[in-house]
C-alpha cells in the first residue's frame, strides 16, 4: 500500500510517497510525475512523514547536511546503483554525469544513460540529484527546475564554507 501527504517546504509544496513505512517519493507539485495514484491513501500524520517534514525542515535551516530516514527507492538495478552514488555525494560538492558514470564502474560514453537515471530519481532532495552538473559546469536537468537547483546548490556551497544561510524559495520559480 502507497501512502502519500502534501507538505510545504521553502522551495514550494512537496509530494511526499511512503511503502511500508519507508519514504518511497520526494516531488515538487509542479513535477510532473506527482500525481496521487487512485489506490494510494492519504496520511497525513505517518511518522515517516513527519520525520522527513522535520528533517527538510533542519536542512532548510542549516542544521542538517544529510538525512537519515528510511528509503524505499523503486527502480531498475542500474537506477538504484545510480541512486545510491548520488546519495553518497557529500553536501557542498558536485560531480559530473561523466564523473557518476565512473563511478558507477561505466564508460565516461554511458554518461547520458546515467543522466536517464539520475532523472528518474524518486526522491529528490534526499537523494540530492541537484549535485550532479554537466561536464563543463552548465547546471542540467532538475525534476524540480533549474531555479531551484541553483538555490539548492548555492545555498549548500555557502553553509559548506561555513557562513549562515537560510533556504529560501527562488524568485523566479512560480507559486505553487
Amino acid at each position: 500500500m502507497i501512502t502519500y501527504t502534501h507538505i510545504e517546504s521553502p522551495l514550494g509544496q512537496l509530494l511526499l510517497t511512503s511503502s511500508e513505512g519507508k519514504l518511497s517519493g520526494l516531488y515538487f507539485a509542479d513535477d510532473r510525475r506527482a500525481r496521487i495514484g487512485s489506490s494510494w491513501v492519504q496520511q497525513e500524520r505517518a511518522d515517516i512523514f513527519l520525520k522527513a517534514a522535520q528533517q527538510l525542515k533542519e536542512y532548510a535551516l542549516g542544521k542538517r547536511q544529510r538525512f537519515d530516514l528510511p528509503l524505499s527507492a523503486q527502480g531498475t538495478a542500474f537506477q538504484a546503483s545510480i541512486w545510491n552514488i548520488i546519495h553518497a555525494i557529500p553536501f557542498g560538492r558536485t560531480i559530473t554525469y561523466t564523473e557518476l558514470a565512473k563511478r558507477a564502474g561505466r564508460s565516461p560514453k554511458d554518461a547520458r544513460a546515467v543522466g536517464i537515471a539520475t532523472g528518474q530519481n524518486p526522491i529528490c532532495w534526499i537523494i540530492p540529484c541537484h549535485r550532479v552538473i554537466g561536464k563543463d559546469g552548465a547546471l542540467t536537468g532538475y525534476a524540480g527546475g533549474l531555479p531551484r537547483k541553483a538555490v539548492l546548490l548555492e545555498f549548500e556551497a555557502v553553509r559548506a564554507a561555513g557562513r549562515k544561510a537560510i533556504l529560501v524559495e527562488p524568485a523566479d520559480q512560480p507559486a505553487v
